[in-house]
């Protein structure tokens, strides 16, 4: 007992942030109190879990007092970059600072976890660039006019990044073009990668991949999935070009008609329906915005395909498998005849004030007013209105 006494005393001490110059063999003790601790405690228990998260941080403590290497810890924050230690000793890797190779076996290098910049370890100070993680949010817009060169002139002759001096003739360094920027770079900047541009889909509805800098390839990576393109006012007229775009449009307006039928039945939300959509959350959310991603995948078919069988999937629930859905259906009000329908049927329309649904013949040759409006016009008339409070 007086041993464990002990050593839960130096796991106190230890987390109660006052951390004593504990030296290495009594930290190797709390160790192995933590891990028997671990397989004692009930699987899954919240005490087990915080026990694991001790037992890290007692082997992260340990590493310190063993190997005080300052000058490569396993994270270094710089310029917004979140630089992790790399462990990988095989893989031949490219310095982004030097543009040299990465020598796993005998160098140190390190990853950013938000823009997967990666660099010598002696590099790292040298680092001008802040991490482009920061510029991508929700708020985030694109560059939208194709290649928007100002000119090598406008840029003092000098790449657009590091200020190094460039020419197209090559001398001192040769000047490489951004297509998403327009700019120019020196070749430590611009290693011809390519990327869609997002200002040519969106303008031409072409997805030829186009040679630009290190850091536009960062951004339009991060920014891929990300639905910040509001295509109906970016442009409008795409939709009269590309009929995929039309069809697209349609589902989701669809399944957005079917998503409050989901929200309210138990059965929908147990099969967990909506999350068939869960790499593509903005599509439960709204029906214009589009990320470059979904652009890519309605050229290429891909998207048409996923969607019609989530659709299928989504009015088979509503219309056939769930009693509760389809009591939700409407019957025309106007011919009183055929089968329950449904906002989302392609031959229905709905009512903009009272959303009832009717067939779309009878909806247009009546064109009068919507019957179901009409009778709660009419209970209006016949309840008188409260007196007003005096």
């Amino acid at each position: 007992g007086g041993m464990g006494q002990n050593t839960s005393n130096i796991l106190r001490s230890t987390f109660v942030g006052s951390f004593v110059a504990l030296d290495i063999e009594q930290l190797k003790m709390a160790i192995e109190e933590c891990k028997r601790l671990i397989l004692e405690l009930p699987e899954h228990s919240e005490r087990q879990k915080d026990t694991v998260v001790k037992l890290i941080h007692l082997r992260l403590k340990l590493q310190e007092l063993k190997d005080p290497e300052e000058d490569e810890p396993n994270l270094r924050v710089l310029l917004e970059h979140r630089f992790s230690k790399e462990k990988s000793k095989s893989v031949k890797q490219t310095c982004d600072k030097c543009s040299t190779i990465i020598w796993g076996l005998i160098q140190t290098w390190y990853t950013c976890t938000g823009c997967y910049y990666r660099c010598h370890s002696k590099c790292l100070n040298l680092i001008n660039k802040p991490c482009v993680r920061s510029k991508v949010s929700h708020k985030s817009e694109y560059e939208l006019s194709i290649c928007p060169e100002i000119g090598l002139d406008r840029q003092d002759y000098r790449c657009a990044e590091c200020r190094t001096p460039v020419s197209l003739r090559g001398v001192p360094s040769e000047a490489r073009q951004c297509d998403y920027t327009g700019q120019y770079y020196c070749s430590t900047c611009h290693w011809n990668d390519t990327a869609v541009i997002p200002a040519r889909v969106i303008h031409n509805w072409e997805f030829e991949p186009r040679k630009v800098c290190r850091s536009s390839m960062r951004y339009l990576a991060l920014m891929l999935p990300r639905p910040v393109l509001k295509l109906r006012e970016v442009n409008p007229l795409l939709f009269n070009f590309v009929e995929e775009l039309v069809e697209i449009r349609k589902l989701r307006q669809d399944i957005l008609l079917m998503k409050p039928y989901f929200i309210t039945c138990k059965e929908a939300m147990e099969a967990r329906l909506l999350l068939q959509l869960h790499d593509r959350q903005h599509f439960v959310e709204n029906n214009d915005m589009y990320s470059l991603q979904d652009l890519i995948d309605i050229s290429s078919g891909r998207l048409s395909c996923s969607l019609t069988e989530i659709h299928t999937t989504f009015a088979k629930h509503i219309k056939l498998d769930c009693d509760r859905c389809q009591a939700k259906g409407f019957m025309c009000e106007l011919c009183k005849e055929g089968d329950i329908l449904f906002p989302f049927d392609s031959h229905t329309s709905v009512c903009h004030d009272c959303s009832a649904v009717f067939h779309r013949d009878c909806f247009y040759d009546n064109s009068t007013t919507c019957p179901k409006c009409a009778r709660m016009t009419e209970r209006k008339h016949d309840d008188p209105p409260y007196p007003k409070d005096t």
